[in-house]
């Protein structure tokens, strides 16, 4: 043992050495072509003495960085956590002026604006130079992997449940935002993602899924991780009580959203016990919680759905890194963006702006910052782990499902996948991967671009209202936008449909319209609608754009046809077209207490999957029609067939459930919700003294 212990701490030594030197010779040759950055106090120093002041530099940057870096982003925790990762290569610049003060004779000199350069790349060169040598050496590489595990494990206070078996399997629940079933199976065919196809090939099954009408993150993610969906009819809505639009990427509506599940189901979530949720929009109860929506409106130290980005900019090298891939992503997304307008492909939909931005943070930020906190969480050795990766969905809104710039983005996720496998084999716990989605995306011109005008502007013509006659664009209310307002600390996105007056209320999710009549106390019935406005349904019903419409227990198609809900059969005839399931699902809706007056779903056209979204998106996902409707869901062999026909998110809540009893015994459900649950709080934990209702 003491020869095992004297081995490593010489590898430890040697590898400090290794990137000692490395850094030295990297300070060396930026001196040597930047002209603001010198090492020498006069022409006639030595060759030794310049490279003595390096070594002396870069000793001292790497000390200062490993002992005062910890503390300035403790103390920044306030600030943005996007601002921060701009802040780091201004901090790090400041720690190189001062190493380089701390150089004997004052032989260390660099113009700030140099500095920021020099400190960037010495801490990339050496970040890259320790973690090579590590994964060299494996069983140096799995020391360090469990003394990380050790000490977080000492940091922190775990409680487990009465009868809760420390070594027993852990779940890892990876959601693939957007990404659908025959998505995922022709990349893993294709090579696209060899992770995944190593996966199925090595005892993984895989299985679709088909989503509520609500086919879009918010309504699924909720029913997955808090087993109730009720009354969630769209990705926004109208609530006529309170005069409010609620968005499900709003942190307030998604708190609200969060409180409501909780006091349906009695049940804290599904991860209450030892869970971490990570970049998702609801907690699931878990107590370990980063870039979780449902709280990112909360401020101060207590704000844990920022804690992740602390955690990760905590090593300068990490934002170095992550900073560079975003700058790479932003100007791939530009040149993307050109060479599809200069081909002429179409559909296509505008992508200037702050889209580039939007893209490079959700494909780039939120993926690395999400993965870090899985391996920790992993490390940890937690008994339950939910993160979600939004990049595909977000591009797939502008590029397209099945995009060359989607590929690329599929094939990136393949290797976060295959990073924590293999970190997965270090944890100090076994590890069942699950991979699963939320829903999928359904390509097609958008109802814009196709026809001339938007959704609002051909309900106020129904209503005999005046339009613009220039029609505006509906921005997409993709998920990275919110989480991106809630990284500078702007959580509620501002919107026109936010305030409405008399007029109707229109709100776009997908290729899924809701229209609401504020003057109209109530769920308005079609006689009233047609009083007020006799032309607007027939209007909107006979569009050839339009594919049905919902109103007041009714579903209304194209030549005048009728089918009521009560009837058996006359809504599954009518709706055949939008696929199996569809009647039922429009049925369940109708039932939901916030269904607006009407709801519209677009045309569907089943020969080519084509739907038409309200939204600026020629991928869309939300309403009924083709491939947003089926998800994927890819698990272990060992656990359970979660058995045929699952449909709804609150069934793959049950699923999982079931998986996560299989592997650590029964999950305890809340009795009680806590005050601060209001706001996105934590819930009780696994040693709450409270009963398993189903033990």
């Amino acid at each position: 043992m003491l020869r095992g212990r004297w081995r490593a701490t010489g590898s430890a030594l040697l590898r400090l050495t290794v990137v000692w030197a490395v850094s030295t010779l990297t300070m060396l040759v930026l001196a040597g072509v930047l002209p603001d950055f010198r090492l020498q106090s006069g022409d006639d120093d030595s060759i030794t003495q310049i490279g003595l002041a390096a070594a002396w530099g870069a000793g001292a940057f790497g000390l200062l960085g490993a002992l005062v870096w910890p503390l300035l982003v403790r103390a920044l925790l306030l600030v943005p956590a996007l601002v921060l990762g701009l802040l780091v290569f201004f901090l790090n610049g400041s720690l190189l002026l001062l190493a380089l003060r701390l150089v004997p004779d004052g032989r260390g000199e660099a113009a700030p604006e140099t500095a920021v350069v020099v400190a960037a790349v010495m801490s990339a060169v050496a970040s890259a130079t320790s973690t090579a040598l590590a994964v060299r050496d494996d069983e140096t590489y799995r020391r360090r992997l469990y003394r990380l595990a050790d000490r977080r494990r000492r940091g922190q206070r775990r409680v487990a449940g009465p009868g809760a078996a420390r070594t027993a399997p852990g779940m890892l629940f990876l959601q693939l935002d957007g990404v659908g079933y025959e998505v995922l199976r022709a990349a893993a065919a294709d090579g696209l993602m060899p992770t995944v196809a190593g996966w199925l090939d090595h005892g993984h099954r895989l299985t679709s899924w088909r989503t509520d009408w609500s086919s879009q993150t918010g309504a699924s993610q909720l029913g997955i991780l808090h087993g109730s969906n009720f009354d969630v009819p769209a990705f926004r809505w109208y609530e006529k009580e309170t005069g409010e639009v609620m968005v499900c990427n709003r942190p307030t509506s998604a708190a609200e959203l969060q409180l409501r599940a909780i006091e349906r189901t009695r049940d804290g979530g599904l991860l209450t016990l030892d869970g971490a949720s990570r970049g998702n929009l609801f907690s699931g109860g878990a107590d370990q919680l980063a870039l979780v929506l449902s709280v990112s409106a909360r401020r101060g130290r207590a704000n844990r759905s920022r804690a992740g980005y602390f955690a990760y900019f905590r090593d300068p090298a990490n934002a170095v890194r992550t900073a560079l891939s975003f700058v790479a992503e932003v100007c791939r997304e530009i040149g993307q963006s050109v060479r599809a307008r200069l081909r002429g492909d179409l559909p296509r939909v505008a992508r200037a702006g702050l889209y580039p931005l939007i893209r490079a943070f959700a494909t780039v930020v939120e993926r690395d910052v999400v993965v870090a906190a899985v391996i920790g969480d992993m490390l940890a050795g937690r008994a339950a782990v939910y993160a979600d990766l939004v990049a595909y969905d977000e591009v797939a809104h502008h590029s397209g499902p099945a995009g060359r710039d989607t590929r690329q983005v599929l094939a990136r996720l393949d290797r976060s996948l295959a990073l924590l496998s293999r970190v997965a084999e270090h944890a100090p716990r076994e590890y069942r991967i699950v991979l699963l989605s939320d829903h999928g995306q359904s390509p097609g011109e958008t109802f814009l671009g196709k026809y001339g005008l938007t959704l609002k502007d051909l309900v106020r013509a129904g209503c005999g209202l005046p339009v613009s006659r220039r029609a505006g664009r509906t921005h997409s209310g993709a998920e990275a936008r919110a989480a991106v307002l809630a990284a500078l600390h702007r959580p509620v996105e501002e919107e026109e449909e936010a305030r409405p007056g008399r007029d109707p209320v229109v709100l776009p999710s997908g290729n899924l319209g809701l229209i609401s009549f504020p003057a109209m106390a109530g769920r308005a019935t079609r006689e009233r609608i047609e009083r007020a406005h006799p032309a607007l349904l027939t209007t909107l019903a006979s569009h050839p754009g339009i594919g049905f419409l919902l109103v007041d227990g009714e579903v209304l198609g194209p030549g005048g046809a009728v089918a009521r809900l009560a009837v058996p059969g006359e809504a599954e005839e009518l709706l055949a077209p939008f696929g199996p399931g569809a009647a039922e699902a429009v049925r369940r809706s109708d039932a939901f207490p916030h269904v607006a007056d009407i709801m519209v779903n677009s045309a569907y056209d089943p020969a080519t999957g084509e739907v038409h979204a309200f939204e600026e998106q020629i991928g869309s996902h939300g309403g009924l029609g083709g491939e947003q409707g089926r998800p994927f869901l890819m698990w272990p062999a060992v656990l359970s067939d979660p058995g045929p026909g699952l449909v709804g998110a609150e069934a793959v809540h049950d699923v999982l459930r079931r998986w996560l009893r299989e592997a650590d015994g029964p999950q305890v459900p809340l009795q009680d919700p806590r005050p601060e649950a209001a706001t996105g709080g934590s819930f009780p934990s696994a040693g709450a003294p409270v009963q398993d209702e189903n033990h």
